[in-house]
């Protein structure tokens, strides 16, 4: 996001004893498993698709909006067909908008979303945030809502047995979880302003457990980094613990659709 400055009862049949699951059979009912637990944890963006109707569909409204989403499909379609186009910008566009429902719930004007041909999208503001952890949770909100859309795409993935749904499920963790890198514009680095030295280091641990977990290289790039922001000027003194939950669990999150679609 760039600033401006879900009776008679006969009886019953034999029961089959089943038998016993096969490796393949445990791990995709784990999976479904994970997918549940992920879905009950962010149950606050399936409520927020469900009220926010309007405001989702609101960049669609704007001709800038839907000529740069166009022109970013007509690319991705001339690499990876249309199909993949379609689904890749479609979840950009949800990322952005979990950005603008943070925005128009603290009260502050923005563009609609506008998206650049193979480098993504950016909202601007045309205010600023009142505090450090107004920023934070706007710049958090467009991977929660990155999160949903990815883990849609993964229960459909496995449900259907779709290699472009798992494959628009693991891109789409990737990206957002890119986005989590603390530094410049990047959500991450505005996820930070609200963390304290502590939490930081929190972050930093974290990222490297799951990348050991994952072995995705993006998740060591972030703790990197987290470690360098630990020697920056702009920690806060106070801590924010809503802010370093949300961080954190979307960093795991993340992770775990990853890796399960790998």
């Amino acid at each position: 996001m760039q600033p401006e400055n879900p009776l008679l009862i006969p009886a019953p049949p034999p029961i089959p004893v089943p038998e016993a699951p096969t490796p393949s059979a445990r791990k995709k009912w784990g999976v479904f498993g994970t997918i549940g637990a992920l879905l009950v944890k962010f149950k606050t963006f399936l409520l927020l698709a469900l009220t926010k109707g309007k405001l989702v569909l609101l960049g669609l409204t704007k001709l800038n909006t839907l000529l740069s989403m166009l022109a970013s499909i007509g690319l991705y379609w001339a690499l990876y067909g249309w199909k993949f186009g379609v689904g890749f910008v479609l979840s950009i566009y949800i990322h952005e908008m979990g950005h603008m429902t943070a925005l128009a719930r603290y009260g502050i004007p923005a563009s609609a979303p506008m998206f650049i041909p193979g480098f993504g999208a950016f909202v601007r503001l045309k205010a600023y945030p009142a505090n450090q952890s107004e920023d934070a949770r706007m710049g958090l909100a467009g991977p929660f809502w990155g999160l949903g859309a990815a883990l849609a795409c993964m229960g459909i993935g496995i449900m259907m047995g779709s290699a472009l749904f798992t494959a628009l499920a693991k891109v789409g963790a990737w990206i957002n979880v890119f986005n989590l890198i603390p530094i410049w514009q990047l959500d991450g680095g505005r996820g930070f302003r609200a963390l304290t030295r502590h939490h930081r280091t929190i972050v930093a641990v974290a990222a490297a457990l799951l990348w050991l977990w994952t072995s995705e290289t993006m998740l060591l790039i972030i703790a990197l980094a987290s470690v360098y922001r630990l020697f920056t000027k702009d920690a806060p003194e106070t801590p924010d613990q809503g802010v370093l939950f949300q961080f954190v669990g979307l960093l795991v999150a993340l992770s775990g659709v990853y890796y399960f679609t790998s």
